[in-house]
């Protein structure tokens, strides 16, 4: 029985990464309704395993994206002090929830942020994507270029509208900090949808980000006693090996491709939290 568990763990954690670096969500929207729904772990415990993994996805996929130019770094540290802040509120909140028993409230908050998420970032790719460089393109010197080794072209892009990224990134923090996960979807968001970066360029950053924002709200998670070391570690075991993979089928997929990926994950997930949540 323990070697089954072991390898149930360990599959959900190669799982979550992959997907996790793939899209940039970070992991943990696949690692905590995989726990909850499949293993059963109190979801309290799933949330606090998937931020460790998303500290490990992040570790993984982060760095092999800085090397490739692809993260825009600037860009990802003007950004993570909303996120750190938003982690730590989130997770006190979430320490409130669970110690009243309220835990179908973060089901059905979980599945709500996700299906919103799904729907802006469909109704996102029929808009035009690039707007006019605005006043903090130039002051913060939102540039940067990389290399689309789908497309073989060298790719050179600007942000617009830091002040809509910053907000969004701090209640992509508290989402972080509620719901155990790396808040990638909305960090994605953010960069993709308000900043107009591109596609890959956010999913990366957010990789780059996402271990911030995950080791802020962990810590508070070890402290309410939400983090079973077991649990969290083999996952991340397997997240580390997922996330690896992620990143080299990331390079040789095209922008499209990922973001009908990132919609259909969230649309399925959402839906599968919030009937969890309605029925407890």
């Amino acid at each position: 029985m323990p070697g089954i568990l072991i390898f149930a763990l360990l599959l959900i954690g190669v799982s979550a990464g992959f997907v996790g670096s793939l899209t940039g969500l970070g992991g943990g929207v696949v690692l905590v309704p995989f726990l909850t729904l499949l293993l059963g772990v109190p979801i309290a415990y799933a949330s606090g395993a998937s931020l460790i993994a998303s500290i490990a996805t992040s570790s993984a996929a982060g760095g092999t994206y800085v090397k490739d130019r692809i993260t825009n770094v600037k860009i990802g540290m003007s950004l993570e002090i909303a996120t750190t802040l938003g982690a730590m509120a989130g997770a006190l909140l979430a320490g409130l929830i669970y110690s009243l028993r309220l835990d179908y409230i973060i089901y059905i908050v979980f599945g709500l942020a996700l299906l919103l998420s799904a729907l802006l970032m469909l109704r996102k790719s029929k808009l035009k994507r690039r707007i006019a460089p605005d006043s903090t393109t130039k002051r913060l010197q939102l540039r940067g270029e990389y290399f689309d080794a789908a497309t073989g072209r060298r790719i050179r892009y600007y942000g617009v509208r830091w002040w809509a990224g910053e907000a969004i990134m701090f209640f992509a923090g508290a989402f972080s900090g509620l719901l155990g996960i790396g808040s990638g979807a909305l960090k994605v968001l953010g960069m993709d949808w308000a900043m107009k970066l591109p596609t890959k360029v956010s999913t990366a950053t957010s990789n780059f980000m996402i271990g911030v924002t995950a080791a802020a709200g962990s810590v508070i998670f070890w402290e309410l006693g939400y983090v079973q070391p077991f649990i969290a570690g083999t996952t991340a075991v397997g997240v580390l090996a997922g996330a690896s993979l992620g990143t080299v089928a990331f390079e040789r997929l095209r922008s499209r491709r990922i973001r009908l990926l990132f919609i259909i994950v969230l649309a399925l997930l959402a839906a599968e939290m919030i009937l969890r949540g309605v029925s407890i």
